[in-house]
């Protein structure tokens, strides 16, 4: 069989990706549907490139306690934030941002992908747990990882100006079916989204989704495109985009990054402008968010 080149990069058919990872062709499959492997497709068939296998394979290795993969980039992917948006760019610590969403991020970082992640999970069954917690503290990979906060934000419907549906709860987005901006499958905010409609004994198919946002921001100009009524999103968010705010949920947003990397340099220029007089000024600026706890070890294994 040939390998296929590209730009100086190996590409590997499903055939010789399975003999390469000593899987069968079956079982690839599978992993190429629940986009669990990295791979690419071209005039409909499955590629696989080599180097990328490679570090897929490294960042599910079991190490020794004290054993740490290799240096991630200099990213700080997950959720998106503006106070943290802020934040990278006024401590010139050197981080891109790759605003994704929390589950997104989170599996990033453990592929070792980037330095960090933001997230703000909800648990679906009970949207007041400490899920950020309880996710990070389950996974026996994050040996080496810390959990700092970055602040309590206030999350939402954000409206148009004026309210005009004249949203005032959950309750009347599903009782009224007016159209509701969503965010993709996975975002901290639309686990809050299933979980708060949980709560009120509903379910997706229950409220009148329209279009599918990626960000707050995104959902914030669906709104003011028309593209839809609500959406959820926090405060901050709204402030920046001109539109009304009905609060639903407060929720912890935090920073995951491995312990070592914390300690470096472009981190902690981050970290230590989570405490300074500047960052507290720009939270109050943007509103709905409480970082008295900024910078502060929320959990270490």
């Amino acid at each position: 069989m040939m390998m296929q080149k590209n730009a100086g990069q190996t590409l590997l058919t499903t055939a010789e990706a399975a003999d390469y990872l000593r899987l069968k062709e079956r079982k690839l499959y599978e992993l190429v549907a629940e986009r669990q492997i990295p791979c690419t497709k071209v005039t409909g068939k499955w590629l696989f490139p080599r180097a990328d296998l490679d570090r897929w394979l490294l960042a599910g290795m079991a190490r020794p306690h004290g054993v740490v993969p290799a240096e991630p980039p200099p990213i700080v992917g997950g959720s998106h934030d503006p106070l943290l948006q802020w934040a990278l760019s006024e401590s010139r610590a050197g981080l891109a941002i790759m605003p994704e969403g929390s589950e997104a991020g989170y599996r990033r970082f453990l592929n070792g992908e980037i330095v960090a992640a933001a997230i703000h999970f909800h648990d679906v069954g009970d949207p007041g747990k400490d899920a950020n917690i309880e996710s990070v503290s389950r996974e026996p990979t994050l040996y080496d990882a810390v959990l700092i906060g970055f602040g309590a934000r206030e999350q939402g419907l954000l409206v148009a100006p004026g309210n005009p549906a004249g949203i005032g709860s959950l309750r009347d987005v599903i009782e009224r079916k007016v159209r509701l901006v969503v965010r993709p499958r996975g975002a901290g905010a639309q686990q809050l989204l299933l979980a708060l409609l949980r709560r009120e004994g509903a379910g997706l198919e229950d409220v009148a989704a329209t279009v599918e946002a990626p960000t707050g921001p995104d959902i914030a100009q669906a709104i003011r495109a028309g593209h839809g009524d609500c959406g959820i999103a926090t405060r901050a968010v709204a402030t920046a985009a001109g539109l009304e705010f009905v609060p639903l949920q407060i929720e912890r947003f935090d920073l995951l990054m491995r312990q070592r990397d914390a300690f470096r340099p472009p981190l902690q220029k981050l970290l230590k402008l989570l405490t300074s007089i500047a960052f507290a000024a720009r939270a109050g600026e943007l509103g709905g968010l409480d970082v008295s706890e900024a910078g502060s070890v929320r959990w270490a294994p």
